[in-house]
């Protein structure tokens, strides 16, 4: 076995109520189990999730020289409905712009699933997780992709 991987520090600071300034370094999110002035933690592994996935496949995508203007994520997610509510299913559905074969859009998502995505591979593996992509031309002629 290798030596020890990266490491994560993040520190939350009790705002009053339900509510947390979570910090990880320079950066910050404010949690809300009301959800009214941040995100809920189930929204916030959500995020993690759904984030962790897309960087990924643009990684993927990018690599592979395909001319890529834009990608969205939208994920939804169901809890079970007793305590402790975990996510028990969640569906992840992918626009892709640009001039990506269908096929490498496909790999690029099932090597994050399979292969890469850390934040998937840290969740139980019992949720019912489905994918789903669909591929759009690009949006306007500011490629994305050169910022």
């Amino acid at each position: 076995m290798t030596g020890r991987g990266p490491i994560d520090a993040v520190t939350l600071t009790w705002q009053g109520s339900l509510r947390f300034e979570a910090r990880a370094g320079d950066h910050s999110v404010a949690l809300d189990s009301e959800r009214r002035s941040g995100v809920s933690p189930t929204q916030a592994l959500a995020v993690s999730l759904a984030g962790c996935m897309a960087i990924d496949v643009v990684d993927i995508i990018q690599k592979g020289r395909f001319a890529l203007s834009g990608v969205e994520a939208r994920l939804e997610s169901e809890r079970r409905a007793e305590a402790p509510r975990y996510v028990t299913r969640v569906s992840l559905h992918f626009v892709v712009r640009g001039d990506v074969p269908a096929d490498r859009v496909e790999r690029a998502i099932e090597l994050s699933r399979e292969r890469y995505c850390s934040v998937w591979h840290s969740l139980r593996q019992d949720i019912d997780f489905r994918t789903s992509f669909e591929i759009a031309p690009p949006a306007h002629s500011d490629d994305i992709a050169d910022r």
